[in-house]
């Protein structure tokens, strides 16, 4: 489903942790037994959306500080599974 513009656009005038604050909310919201089938399908949606906000501006500060610091990410564990599905596409 297409994400509409200003959605998009209220998206990228978030920080991260704005994002990830919305995406807990969203998560209470959805786990909620007020909350319809309906709504929790379009907050699902959204937090999708989110997540996917959240892991480009992730992968982001991540090249970031490898370009500003080369040497640091030579001494970084090897990623969890966990940590791939954040930054390995």
């Amino acid at each position: 489903m297409a994400k509409p513009a200003a959605a998009e656009q209220k998206q990228n005038a978030l920080s991260i942790e704005e994002l990830m604050s919305r995406l807990e909310e969203i998560t209470r919201r959805i786990e909620s037994p007020d909350t319809g089938i309906e709504s929790s399908i379009a907050l699902y949606e959204e937090g999708l959306a989110i997540a996917g906000k959240c892991k480009e501006r992730l992968q982001e500060a991540r090249r970031k500080i490898e370009v500003i610091n080369p040497e640091l990410s030579k001494t970084w564990p090897e990623a969890t599974a966990r940590t791939k599905d954040l930054f390995d596409s």
